[in-house]
């Protein structure tokens, strides 16, 4: 079996694998795909409606050196420096079932008001991909209740060609294990 083959099949059993944290009574997150100006790959996307407050939402999605307790999929995330305002966070999520790593160092802007919600925005700053891009949106239902979405744009950097599609997936499955982690952290710390 060739090289390639190998990666793209465990890269499609990878993205349509996952065991839920979430549970039985919480709604699965919604996946879906957003074309943006910033590459020909779209981002891969997520989103869920939280039982908590559009504060406590804030403040878990920001605090970037807890991801690896909420999303489980990440092996490390640690606070690593700040430039004014914006937070660098290295981040690190095994693939290909621990055989890789997907690694890099995302720089995050403060919350900034964005319709009627807010957007927290991450870029890459160095990695072993050419681009890894996060967008979460944040916008509150009602005083108890916040919609949570994630859109993650990643390019990759691989000596061995992917068909988009498997990119934007594998994308999709991040931002869907990330805003199901943040939603089940937002939730545990606020009181019912």
């Amino acid at each position: 079996m060739s090289r390639k083959l190998l990666i793209v099949g465990s890269l499609v059993l990878a993205s349509t694998m996952g065991v839920s944290d979430a549970s039985a009574d919480s709604p699965r997150p919604t996946r879906y795909e957003v074309q943006t100006a910033l590459s020909g790959i779209k981002a891969g996307a997520a989103r869920v409606a939280v039982h908590a407050p559009i504060d406590v939402v804030r403040q878990v999605v920001s605090d970037y050196g807890g991801y690896g307790q909420a999303i489980k999929r990440f092996e490390k995330a640690r606070v690593i420096g700040r430039h004014g305002d914006a937070t660098d966070v290295y981040l690190q999520v095994p693939i290909l079932k621990g055989a890789a790593k997907v690694w890099g160092v995302v720089r995050f802007e403060p919350a900034k008001p964005d319709g009627d919600g807010e957007v927290i925005v991450g870029r890459l700053v160095k990695g072993n991909v050419k681009r890894l891009d996060a967008r979460w949106r944040i916008s509150k239902i009602d005083a108890d209740s916040t919609n949570l979405n994630l859109e993650i744009l990643i390019v990759p950097d691989f000596p061995i060609p992917l068909p988009s599609s498997l990119v934007t997936g594998e994308a999709a499955f991040a931002a869907d294990k990330a805003v199901e982690g943040m939603r089940n952290r937002s939730e545990q710390i606020t009181p019912h």
